[in-house]
């Protein structure tokens, strides 16, 4: 993000974030669970696809699945 917007915005991205995190936290009364790297990879992945389906929608082109 730093690199698209500059330090300054990333800095204000990246504390809004904690702040709902906490917040959240906070309101709820419930602990943070870490959900680990392969939740990330998997999320990730699905972005992805859905780009891709998305881009190939608009040139006319369907994706199939191997």
């Amino acid at each position: 993000m730093r690199a698209r917007l500059g330090a300054p915005k990333a800095i204000t991205a990246a504390a809004h974030k904690l702040a709902k995190i906490l917040y959240t936290m906070l309101k709820e009364r419930k602990s943070f669970t870490e959900v680990g790297q392969a939740a990330y990879e998997q999320a990730y992945k699905e972005r992805q696809l859905l780009s891709l389906q998305k881009r190939a929608r608009e040139l006319g082109y369907g994706l199939v699945a191997c």
